[in-house]
């Protein structure tokens, strides 16, 4: 059995890159990964913050859309002016229709188990389009939910065999509605309907400002996670 092949070492440490704004930790990771960066969109008004900044920086990235085909209308109608503003070329991974998943796995599997769901439409589709990657850029912010608390803006994810770009990582909801009006961004109007957080329309519901902002996603459940930003690795 041979051994591992082991990634170069980065031209940052740890502490360099938590010190960077996220403009320059987005031009540091398209710097250091080039073609094999891409970044991955769900048309929450992180996606939206994103999309644009690396427009305004002029770097050339994949981006990957996670479609589960249970968006809401809304949702799609912000991918739509997105693409249109910044001119994207998206990159879908494929995912069983709803339809074929009724078949196979029986109605409503979100309602009876959620997280095979969410496996089946989000986390199986993801790693099939990381495959050709070296690091991901996502959205996620420390500020979200306790599940995400201890995220760092580079972390290596294992499961996926890439890193995890997060450059938002520091950034508090405050400073995402800032950075979208001050740049007047296309973004979700479900945000503006009480939706802090969105993802599958049966999933999904408003939230409460006493709330936590992800506390509208599977309410009346324990589950915090989709499942992409989880390392496990069982559905």
């Amino acid at each position: 059995m041979g051994s591992p092949v082991l990634s170069p070492p980065l031209s940052r440490t740890d502490a360099q890159i938590e010190a960077m704004s996220a403009e320059e930790v987005l031009s540091w990771a398209y710097e250091e990964f080039g073609e094999s960066l891409c970044i991955s969109c769900s048309w929450q008004k992180q996606s939206s913050v994103l999309v644009h900044m690396v427009s305004e920086i002029g770097l050339d990235v994949d981006i990957v859309e996670l479609d589960t085909h249970l968006f809401f209308k809304e949702t799609y109608e912000t991918r739509e002016r997105l693409v249109e503003r910044y001119g994207l070329t998206l990159i879908v991974p494929e995912v069983l229709t709803i339809a074929e998943q009724h078949k196979v796995e029986g109605p409503n599997l979100w309602e009876s188990k959620p997280d095979h769901c969410c496996h089946i439409r989000k986390v199986e589709p993801l790693i099939r389009a990381l495959e050709p990657y070296h690091a991901w850029v996502s959205g996620i912010r420390r500020e979200q939910s306790p599940s995400r608390a201890n995220a760092k803006k580079l972390e290596r994810s294992d499961r996926y065999g890439v890193w995890k770009v997060q450059p938002l990582a520091d950034w508090t909801e405050k400073d995402v509605w800032r950075y979208i009006m001050s740049n007047e961004i296309p973004y979700n109007p479900l945000h503006d309907a009480g939706y802090r957080s969105i993802g599958c329309m049966p999933c999904t519901r408003p939230t409460r400002p006493d709330e936590e902002e992800r506390a509208g996603r599977w309410a009346g459940s324990d589950k915090l996670e989709c499942g992409i930003h989880v390392e496990k690795t069982d559905s």
